[in-house]
């Protein structure tokens, strides 16, 4: 059963800062992340940390910009220890790296992960909370996605994948 921190948290594009601050408090508890229908193995391996800027133009020609700060693991098994990484430990890595390396507290935080020889998969915070002794990190694939459509979808005026005078659309 899981226990709730302060609130549970749930969401896709969670920024770094909120990732951190749902840390603060829980130094102790081993860190867990959850994805593709398993348990990271606890002798997984902070790879990499990139800070990346992108400037985007989609199918429909409309201009985008984000941040990110993408986290590379390699899910692989313990090496003597039962236990994972602790949340205190995970964020002083955090920590040292802002030494070398500018990390935008406000940009979207994604995951890349994978166990040696298999294809990486890129994933989004899906839930955050405490179990017992774990704080556990819940991953979801990000999914691709043609964003007029999303955005008209949401309401928004439909600036692409509407068949053109050709009969063809940008997405076809």
């Amino acid at each position: 059963m899981a226990v709730a921190l302060s609130e549970r948290h749930v969401e896709a594009d969670m920024p770094l800062n909120d990732v951190l601050s749902h840390l603060a408090g829980h130094g102790g508890k081993g860190l867990v992340f959850m994805y593709a229908g398993r348990t990271i193995e606890p002798g997984y391996h902070i790879t990499e940390i990139k800070a990346g800027h992108f400037s985007t133009l989609d199918c429909g020609g409309n201009p985008d910009e984000w941040s990110e700060v993408v986290l590379q693991i390699e899910d692989l098994p313990a090496g003597g220890s039962l236990t994972a990484m602790s949340a205190g430990k995970f964020k002083s890595i955090i920590d040292r790296c802002r030494q070398s390396l500018p990390l935008d507290d406000a940009a979207r935080l994604t995951i890349e992960i994978g166990k040696p020889g298999e294809a990486m998969m890129v994933h989004d915070i899906g839930e955050i909370h405490v179990e017992g002794s774990r704080l556990v990190i819940e991953l979801v694939p990000r999914s691709a996605i043609c964003k007029p459509r999303h955005r008209a979808a949401a309401g928004a005026a439909l600036a692409c994948c509407k068949p053109a005078p050709t009969g063809r659309s940008c997405c076809a």
